[in-house]
């Protein structure tokens, strides 16, 4: 209780927690844009691409779930700086791993509301081509 109490007040001081982690890392920044990206590639944004959306945020990045809509927030503020190119351009130096995983994720959202409309599909091979990724390492492996 008293630890919350003081991540309230240091978060009052020091801003969200989720957005410094996010601001303060440009290749998280772009790879959430990136995600963000897809969500709206089909023009609309669906429910359950959010929750995907928020689920890879936790997962993946360890956003805390309060955290998320700060960052959603943020991503809008100041993701207009960034293109999709730019973004995609930090990634390239990555090693293969995590320029696959950018991959998934993406497609993982694109797949989220059961229906791949063919702006997704576009945006993801344009990004698999800009990695250098062929599409079948975007298919996880069965565990």
């Amino acid at each position: 209780m008293a630890m919350a109490l003081l991540d309230q007040i240091r978060s009052i001081f020091d801003g969200d927690p989720g957005v410094r982690k996010v601001a303060d890392d440009p290749v998280l920044s772009a790879e959430l844009l990136m995600l963000f990206r897809m969500i709206l590639a089909d023009g609309s944004v669906s429910e359950s691409e959010m929750v995907v959306f928020r689920r890879i945020c936790k997962e993946a990045f360890g956003i805390p779930e309060a955290s998320i809509d700060s960052v959603i927030e943020y991503l809008n503020d100041y993701g207009y700086e960034t293109n999709g190119s730019q973004a995609i351009a930090l990634f390239r130096d990555l090693d293969i791993e995590r320029r696959k995983l950018l991959a998934q994720h993406m497609a993982e959202i694109a797949k989220a509301d059961s229906k791949l409309a063919e702006s997704e599909v576009r945006l993801l091979r344009r990004t698999l081509d800009l990695l250098d990724i062929s599409p079948v390492d975007v298919v996880k492996p069965e565990s």
